[in-house]
């Protein structure tokens, strides 16, 4: 990312839509940007296990596990295979866990915060839909950046 959260709302503005959710940065990046894709479960991480290990292209993934920190949504193996898949980051409507091992990766993570407890694993959920975290719609194929500062996302119109 070449331009920070700030200049580039001092830039564009109303196009944009700013996260007031104030997230951890977990990751070894603070900041990233890339194409929206979007997994909407509920302390069951099989489908984001099965989108990350899918060629990332530079995305970001959006994961909104509904605000729970009752068990992590992913984990060092799931970041490492984001890693290993192009992904550009991950945003986190939920926790994680292995947080030092996340730590080390080259990826960006922003999450709620963190718990040890593991997820189901029934593949229950939906893929590259608009999910709304915060009062902003994250969309897919919309543009986001995050940065120490914050998130913004192209706010959708229609």
């Amino acid at each position: 990312m070449t331009i920070a959260t700030a200049d580039l709302y001092d830039e564009r503005g109303d196009a944009l839509d700013s996260l007031g959710l104030q997230l951890l940065d977990l990751g070894g990046r603070t900041a990233f940007d890339g194409p929206v894709r979007t997994v909407r479960c509920h302390r069951d991480n099989a489908l984001v296990k099965a989108v990350l290990a899918t060629d990332g292209g530079g995305a970001v993934l959006v994961i909104d596990g509904g605000g729970s920190l009752e068990s992590a949504l992913v984990g060092d193996l799931i970041a490492a295979s984001a890693v290993e898949n192009g992904w550009a980051g991950l945003i986190v409507h939920g926790a994680v866990r292995d947080r030092e091992a996340i730590a080390a990766l080259p990826l960006g993570v922003k999450a709620l915060g963190s718990n040890p407890r593991k997820s189901a694993k029934d593949g229950v959920g939906e893929v590259d839909v608009p999910v709304e975290i915060g009062g902003v719609v994250f969309a897919p194929g919309r543009h986001v950046w995050a940065d120490a500062d914050g998130v913004l996302v192209e706010r959708c119109t229609s």
